[in-house]
């Protein structure tokens, strides 16, 4: 237990932000395995929710998608997918979303529907929208759980699918969108937080290890940085043990190759994840 790869630090502090959380609602891939850390560690009575309809679902592995029968069998209810957005989601009944992006702006805005290849190239498709905008207009407010890099973390998105701040403060009211928007982004450098003033992103916190240096090279944009910037906490021995757990039972065997939650989605293939739409 003496070191942890980046993604598990990422994951980790991604879980401990649901520490005070009643309700969340939960996209697949990075997301869900955040969310189910958590449950399993700072929050025991995290209830999560899943966009097919299951409320309180406790897997005893990671998901494979929204329609995996895990979710339901240890759901405390299963409702129609209408009832699960239009009665709890749209009605703001829900605490927290947590979201994936493949691509995300300066305000948090996040693409998961289609990216620009280059020239000559077709368009990458990726999963689509799927409950993200919802999630994103509707909850009291959302996390993002996404890897650093310039391809992710860029000056203009190829295609707007969720809305997290638009292009300033503001937007959000004149929209007619219910929730704060993304509160955190927390990815495997550190966590960026909404400037209160301008609504764009600036770095709030660097892992053990990372410098701002490395942050602002990861960025599409010129990142700015807050006034002091923290360091988070490293990962304690029974947050590795158990988010090592919990990934080792979620390794499931398909077409004679290993695939877990974080690598497939609805497409089944390992180019895009679930509901989170991040292209890895």
């Amino acid at each position: 237990m003496s070191g942890w790869s980046s993604d598990e630090l990422m994951t980790v502090n991604a879980a401990r932000a649901l520490a005070d959380v009643r309700t969340c609602f939960v996209g697949i891939g990075l997301p869900s395995t955040a969310a189910n850390l958590a449950r399993r560690t700072v929050n025991p009575g995290l209830v999560l929710l899943y966009e097919s309809g299951t409320i309180g679902s406790k897997p005893t592995r990671l998901p494979l998608s929204i329609g995996d029968g895990e979710l339901a069998d240890t759901a405390d209810a299963v409702v129609p997918v209408p009832e699960m957005f239009n009665y709890w989601l749209q009605a703001g009944r829900i605490d927290v979303g947590f979201l994936g992006a493949a691509q995300l702006d300066r305000h948090a805005n996040i693409n998961t529907t289609v990216v620009d290849r280059g020239p000559g190239r077709p368009q990458g498709r990726l999963p689509g929208a799927g409950g993200a905008p919802e999630i994103a207009a509707s909850c009291g407010e959302v996390l993002v759980v996404v890897r650093h890099s310039p391809r992710s973390f860029v000056e203009r998105l190829d295609f707007v699918t969720s809305v997290g701040h638009g292009s300033g403060p503001g937007d959000r009211r004149r929209l007619g969108l219910r929730g704060r928007g993304p509160t955190a982004v927390i990815t495997d450098l550190g966590v960026l937080r909404p400037d209160p003033a301008t609504a764009e992103l600036v770095l709030a916190e660097l892992h053990p290890g990372v410098s701002a240096e490395q942050a602002r090279a990861a960025t599409g944009w010129r990142l700015r940085t807050a006034d002091a910037v923290g360091t988070t906490a490293a990962p304690t021995a029974a947050e590795l043990r158990t988010l090592r757990a919990l990934k080792a039972a979620g390794t499931t065997e398909t077409t004679g190759r290993t695939e877990t939650a974080e690598t497939t989605g609805r497409t089944g293939t390992a180019e895009t994840t679930g509901t989170t739409g991040e292209h890895v």
